[in-house]
């Protein structure tokens, strides 16, 4: 086990010791989990093998599940990538620093053990000041997948970061809450077109009034084949205990959560809620530990509540989880896109 130093970032002149020491553990093949506006990330040196394969063993990750490469911004994607369109360009301008990825072709000097072994590379910007404020202090391109155990809910702070990480990473840079929730979305771009290979704050909408043509990769569809980016075909962010996911009206949610209780109860199961506040006051059963994770139809309250929800249930005493789902559309398909596999596929529109 390593030793895990915590250190917390603010945005002043203070960080910048707390940076130096994140960068030359980084340069010496290290891991560092770091703030950005998504989820937390557990970091390691790019362009180095072993440093990525390290990430691989931490989280316990298949090593064919590629790994995203955060940058401070678009020059130093270009130290990446073989050959960027001009298409991504257009997309870096209008949408970095921020929560998408771009796959792109990538230069020799980033190793297989970052790609998953493909011929591309994901590479994103985020929003987060502090975490390019660390990434420069790096000086490399950080491969920056979530800081969970493989098939966890992602962590949104510090501490939920450090549950999974802690002993395992040699420093977490605590930066805040993050303030999106769910993942970036990922996208191949092509020439002149843009295909969603996992749905984020960026949603289809957004890119849609920016590219010539929107498409979804079927592997996002049907969760087969070999994964081109992060959470296309393994199982992920899923709570301890098994979830059924229900989509409605608040009053038919509440209704078939009721049911369901009923239904588990009488085999001796202890169940646990996770819904919005509406959905809760309409639920008559008591003695069930309940995560109120937002307003009906807030989206993005939603999203950015989302993996707290599921952890909470980490010691909640609930061998299963009855949740309410949000409608699609804008960043409510990546969040149902997030709920439908931590749910094993069990989600029922009511």
């Amino acid at each position: 086990m390593k030793e895990t130093k915590i250190r917390s970032i603010d945005g002043t002149e203070k960080d910048i010791p707390v940076l130096k020491e994140a960068g030359r553990i980084i340069r010496a093949g290290g891991l560092v989990v770091f703030p950005t506006e998504t989820v937390y990330g557990i970091g390691a040196n790019g362009l180095d093998a072993d440093a990525c394969r390290s990430i691989y063993t931490a989280k316990g990750r298949p090593s064919d599940n590629p790994l995203i490469l955060t940058v401070p911004g678009k020059e130093e994607a270009k130290a990446a990538a073989s050959y960027v369109p001009a298409l991504a360009e257009k997309l870096m301008d209008i949408f970095w620093p921020g929560p998408l990825t771009l796959v792109l072709p990538r230069k020799a000097v980033v190793p297989d053990a970052a790609t998953g072994g493909l011929d591309t590379v994901a590479l994103r910007c985020p929003a987060h000041a502090g975490c390019r404020a660390f990434l420069r202090a790096a000086a490399v391109p950080v491969a920056g997948p979530s800081a969970n155990l493989s098939g966890r809910p992602s962590p949104t702070t510090a501490a939920e970061a450090a549950r999974d990480m802690g002993g395992r990473v040699d420093m977490i840079l605590d930066g805040g809450a993050c303030d999106v929730g769910v993942e970036s979305t990922i996208v191949e771009v092509l020439e002149d077109e843009v295909v969603i290979l996992r749905p984020g704050a960026v949603t289809e909408e957004m890119l849609a009034a920016v590219t010539p043509r929107v498409t979804v990769d079927k592997t996002l569809i049907t969760g087969t084949g070999v994964p081109k980016a992060p959470g296309m075909k393994y199982r992920h962010y899923a709570p301890n205990a098994p979830m059924q996911v229900f989509v409605g009206r608040t009053e038919a949610v509440a209704a078939a959560i009721e049911r369901e209780t009923l239904r588990l109860r009488k085999d001796g199961g202890r169940v646990g809620y996770l819904v919005s506040t509406e959905t809760a006051n309409l639920l008559r059963t008591v003695d069930a530990p309940t995560f109120v994770w937002g307003r009906h139809g807030d989206k993005k309250e939603l999203a950015r509540n989302l993996y707290t929800g599921l952890l909470f249930f980490d010691t909640a005493p609930a061998d299963y989880i009855l949740a309410e789902g949000v409608a699609a559309g804008d960043i409510g398909t990546a969040v149902m896109n997030r709920m439908k596999k931590a749910a094993a596929g069990a989600v029922v529109d009511v």
